[in-house]
């Protein structure tokens, strides 16, 4: 399951960790959305978005309004073109698994994706492919992030989508998420009732 040259890179690492890492989008707000699949590397590392920042390029320059008097914000952009070069989309992804060879691991990778590494989307038969397992999910909910709840639900969101068998998905997703969330019912039910 090695990463294909012809995929559609939309941005390249530029940072990483074990649990981690952050990409730079190729287009400014061009990032894929909250909970999506993306992968990196050979051998491929998956990862799940779980934040997005649009922010300038030059952090010793920060963002100032401009559009007063614009009518709309395609017009400021028109009106201000060099915007376009001065912002930069980014968005980091959780690390969800890897890949060994021909097999999948829902766990940590013992190393971090490299620094440029190309990132692509993760096509819905790559993202039925991965969760067959549904393991990875301890990872999202023991994360730490900030709006872990949110994540996991946009995730889960996304593999019911990639899915045809959406009604049947949804119970084995709800089954796992009652496993690993036996000790916090609040939680369990929150995310649940937005499934259903």
């Amino acid at each position: 399951m090695e990463q294909l040259s012809g995929k559609s890179r939309i941005g390249e690492v530029i940072e990483s960790s074990t649990t981690i890492f952050r990409t730079q989008s190729y287009k400014l707000y061009d990032t894929p959305p909250l909970g999506s699949f993306i992968q990196t590397g050979s051998p491929v590392i998956f990862g799940v978005v779980c934040n997005i920042t649009t922010e300038p390029l030059d952090p010793t320059r920060p963002i100032i309004a401009r559009g007063e008097s614009a009518s709309s914000e395609e017009q400021l952009y028109k009106e201000h073109p060099q915007l376009s070069r001065l912002l930069t989309s980014r968005f980091e992804a959780l690390i969800i698994g890897h890949s060994d060879r021909e097999q999948i691991k829902q766990h940590l990778p013992s190393m971090p994706p490299k620094v440029h590494s190309f990132v692509s989307a993760c096509s819905d038969e790559e993202v039925i492919n991965f969760s067959e397992n549904l393991d990875f999910i301890h990872l999202l909910l023991n994360s730490g992030s900030v709006g872990t709840e949110e994540i996991v639900l946009a995730c889960m969101n996304h593999l019911i989508q990639a899915r045809p068998m959406r009604v049947e998905f949804r119970t084995r997703i709800g089954r796992a998420l009652a496993k690993e969330l036996s000790s916090d019912i609040r939680q369990l039910t929150s995310i649940l009732r937005s499934l259903a």
